[in-house]
């Protein structure tokens, strides 16, 4: 079926213009972005969540999540290095994934959904950004 993957005119020239692709790449990165700007603002609150995750020492991990939350972004929307900052970006997610979503952990019930749920985003968020290098890698070989 040639025609099923054919898109529609106006889908087409919604994708064609110029600033659609850094769209999609800032909706892609803005819950990291708005995450450092949280986090900086109330960094012993960024402490406290990095301890409750028992991460040790957490200001240590508290900055290093502030630094991936802001170079990867400007990785990505700079496209200067954008597969180091997709990277970056992929296995932060990854990782805090397994720490924060072990829903395996977990007795069935609500909490259990939830964090199944935030898990399985995450691997969505690792998607995006596979794509994204994925095509950036393609525009330059073309």
């Amino acid at each position: 079926m040639a025609g099923s993957r054919e898109i529609p005119r106006f889908a087409g020239a919604v994708l064609d213009l110029s600033p659609t692709a850094h769209i999609a790449r800032l909706a892609l990165v803005s819950a990291y972005l708005l995450g450092a700007v949280v986090k900086v603002a109330d960094f012993p609150g960024a402490v406290a969540e990095q301890a409750h995750f028992g991460m040790n020492p957490p200001a240590f991990w508290a900055a290093l999540t502030i630094a991936v939350e802001v170079i990867g972004p400007v990785l990505i929307l700079t496209r200067r290095w954008l597969w180091l900052g997709a990277g970056m970006l992929g296995v932060f997610t990854l990782l805090a994934a397994f720490r924060a979503n072990a829903f395996w952990t977990m007795a069935a019930g609500h909490d259990r959904f939830v964090a199944t749920n935030a898990f399985v985003e995450h691997i969505g968020l690792i998607g995006g950004f596979i794509l994204v290098a994925l095509l950036d890698r393609r525009e330059q070989v073309a």
